[in-house]
């Protein structure tokens, strides 16, 4: 199944979890071609990644006036980073224009796996499509601050000591749980589970047990298996 296909990037599709959010929107976003990237939460500078990054307190009107794609809408430059719009602006955004919108929607400190906060993520109840993801080559590795983002609820949700290894079965756990891939995700809209940087036979091995997992504790459709920094899908569970 080609990449866009797989993930369902149609409509408004946020991408939440750690471990390759960014790079799969980036991606997305150049496959599609005529797409929007944005957030709702803080994101950092990705003028390189799109043909053009609009500043704008009225997204809609950028995107209407875009001449290449695709292009990047937020709000303000903060630093090295972007802030991202309320949710109810991305939802007004998907009401005036039929452009795919590929959202940010929570953060992870470059981090290979998370547990969303109590104010994570910020979806908007217009998301068609929520991906969660995580990467594989958090299994092995201790569950500690270095690895995770907020390590103290992944300990929460799967009932591992913070400082313990990481199991394929914790990151299913997450990935499948109301509290945690699955928070928040609105009243129809899909989910759809990444497991990125699948980069090798042992990559795939640890990525298919993870699958499983998922497919054992909720009732998502699909899991994705890929190599995002390549744009590759390895396969859909």
């Amino acid at each position: 199944m080609e990449l866009v296909e797989s993930l369902g990037a149609t409509g408004t599709v946020c991408v939440v979890g750690a471990g390759g959010k960014k790079t799969t929107l980036y991606a997305l976003a150049n496959r599609i071609g005529r797409a929007v990237v944005t957030a709702t939460v803080r994101i950092p500078i990705f003028d390189s990644e799109v043909a053009h990054v609009a500043v704008t307190d009225d997204p809609a009107e950028a995107v209407e006036d875009a001449t290449e794609w695709p292009i990047g809408v937020v709000p303000e430059r903060e630093g090295n980073r972007y802030r991202g719009y309320e949710v109810g602006v991305i939802d007004e955004l998907r009401e005036r224009t039929d452009v795919p919108l590929l959202v940010k929607a929570d953060g992870a400190r470059t981090r290979e796996f998370k547990a969303p906060g109590e104010r994570e993520p910020q979806l908007p109840p217009s998301a068609d499509t929520v991906i969660p993801v995580a990467s594989a080559h958090a299994v092995g590795e201790p569950l500690d601050e270095r690895t995770v983002h907020r390590p103290e609820r992944v300990a929460a949700l799967t009932g591992l000591e913070v400082g313990d290894a990481i199991t394929a079965e914790a990151i299913a756990t997450v990935l499948a749980s109301p509290e945690g891939g699955l928070k928040g995700v609105p009243d129809g809209a899909s989910a759809i589970p990444l497991i990125n940087k699948v980069d090798d036979e042992g990559d795939e091995r640890v990525a298919r047990e993870i699958a499983r997992g998922i497919h054992e504790r909720a009732g998502v459709e699909r899991v994705v298996l890929a190599r995002m920094a390549d744009a590759e899908v390895v396969d859909v569970i």
